[in-house]
């Protein structure tokens, strides 16, 4: 991985994990982690309020005929794909707040690198999402780097990518977080 742009992101993944990797951080590289289903199905309400925020008049999320005609019927924005799961931060029943992108959280606290961002963010669409569909998703760890010093601080590169699939396990979209997780340095006595 190199490092030649200014802010410091990874320019280029790595090809094998460093090796001073905890064996457990190793192990969960390409490894499927928290499978989860969403707690709500896809909603036209949603679809709808979020196109009227930003005026997005598209007639394909907003007029049946047209969207039948075009996509075999209503699908929702692209951009809108994360927010079918994206977790209420309550919920009857549930004794601990749920997390997005829980495998950063996992990294950052097994790492013990208190502070990160999310440096880089793409996503890639497949199967359009549909009122009415029930997504799962998974997260995968891709790479993780040596330990890096940018002017944020100390610590490691890591992508992570969210996949989401309908109910008929049709891949909707996967989107790739590159995060920094990093401990600040201590000035200088």
């Amino acid at each position: 991985m190199t490092d030649n742009n200014s802010a410091g992101l990874p320019t280029e993944p790595p090809t094998e994990p460093p090796t001073d990797l905890p064996a457990d951080i190793t192990a969960l590289i390409d490894q499927t982690r928290h499978e989860e289903t969403a707690d709500f199905p896809v909603e036209r309400g949603y679809v709808w309020t979020s196109c009227a925020s930003v005026e997005n008049g598209n007639p394909l999320y907003w007029d049946d005929t047209t969207a039948v005609e075009i996509t075999g019927g209503p699908v929702t924005p692209p951009s809108m794909l994360s927010t079918w799961f994206r977790p209420h931060h309550w919920a009857p029943g549930r004794d601990a707040p749920k997390l997005p992108l829980q495998t950063h959280f996992d990294l950052k606290a097994r790492l013990e690198l208190p502070e990160a961002i999310i440096a880089e963010f793409t996503t890639v669409f497949h199967e359009p999402v549909r009122p009415g569909d029930v997504l799962t998703t998974c997260q995968r760890l891709r790479s993780i780097s040596p330990v890096k010093t940018t002017k944020l601080g100390r610590g490691r590169f890591w992508t992570i990518d969210v996949e989401y699939r309908n109910a008929r396990g049709d891949l909707c979209g996967v989107e790739s977080y590159t995060g920094f997780g990093y401990r600040r340095e201590e000035p200088a006595a």
